[in-house]
């Protein structure tokens, strides 16, 4: 019995060891994290208003030329949702509820924004991605907007109702309801379960502020032009602010070009040397 037993034993060893001649010895897969994300940038610089508009709210025909604006001009109610104290704004989060007047739905953005710090974009997407936002997620999409001394990565998801055209939005509550119904999962649950839902349902609306907006073109570039009427600090008045930008899907083009259009803003005596901080105006002024 011993003899059999130990012959088993030996041929177990030579089968085995000739299975791992033939497969090769495989151990357990490493476990892959998701890549860093790949933005696309907006560049956006501020335009002087007292250089950029007549008297009469319109653009001066000096820069319609220059950039080749189009006479058609599209309007957009936009507002924004926030606790009395900012708490979303504080965790980087901005809730937007829009119209534009030529389209049939409302259009809502929840967006998440890290900043970046020293232009090192790709810190901020690793620091992105270990809060899920990744480049396997479909969901969001990210952006790096540029402006005249600072870059903030952001990460939006889009969502659509169904509207009339016009620029009529429904009221605060509905429109809040809108957005708690389709709030995404990454806001819902932020930093603890139904935190972010509690925290959004606790908001009121800021706005709506009526932005014009112009197309044209620069360098080859879609660039937009847009007026935003935002109260003024005081609540009497009303400050404008107008903001030119492009988009591209390139760093190298999104950085030339952004170089070229401060040269010749500067050239002209149109730019603002600071960066756009039109959302938060809103967020504190409503």
């Amino acid at each position: 019995m011993k003899k059999r037993f130990r012959f088993t034993k030996v041929l177990s060893v030579l089968t085995l060891s000739a299975v791992l001649l033939v497969t090769g010895w495989k151990g357990a897969e490493p476990v892959q994290a998701a890549a860093n994300a790949t933005p696309s940038y907006e560049v956006k610089m501020l335009l002087d208003t007292a250089q950029v508009l007549n008297a009469d709210g319109s653009l001066k025909s000096s820069i319609v030329h220059e950039f080749q604006i189009s006479d058609e001009v599209q309007r957009l109610s936009v507002e924004y949702f926030d606790t009395d104290q900012l708490q979303l704004n504080g965790e980087g989060w901005n809730v937007r509820f829009r119209k534009k007047e030529d389209k049939k739905n409302y259009e809502l953005t929840y967006k998440k924004r890290y900043t970046v710090t020293n232009g090192d974009i790709e810190a901020a997407l690793s620091q992105a991605n270990k809060e899920g936002f990744d480049a396997s997620d479909d969901n969001y999409e990210a952006e790096v907007d540029w402006g005249y001394s600072k870059q903030t990565l952001s990460f939006s998801n889009d969502k659509k109702t169904s509207a009339s055209k016009g620029l009529t939005l429904p009221s605060p509550d509905q429109a809040l309801k809108q957005l708690l119904d389709h709030l995404p999962g990454k806001l819902q649950n932020w930093k603890d379960s139904n935190c972010g839902k509690k925290t959004l349902a606790d908001s009121r609306v800021r706005g709506p502020v009526q932005v014009s907006k112009y197309e044209g073109s620069f360098q080859g570039l879609d660039t937009d032009v847009e007026i935003w009427p935002i109260r003024s600090a005081s609540g009497s008045g009303t400050d404008t602010i107008i903001e030119i930008s492009f988009k591209t899907s390139d760093y190298s083009a999104a950085a030339s070009n952004r170089t070229q259009l401060i040269n010749l803003l500067q050239s002209k005596g149109w730019l603002v040397p600071a960066d756009s901080l039109k959302t938060n105006l809103v967020l504190e002024r409503y």
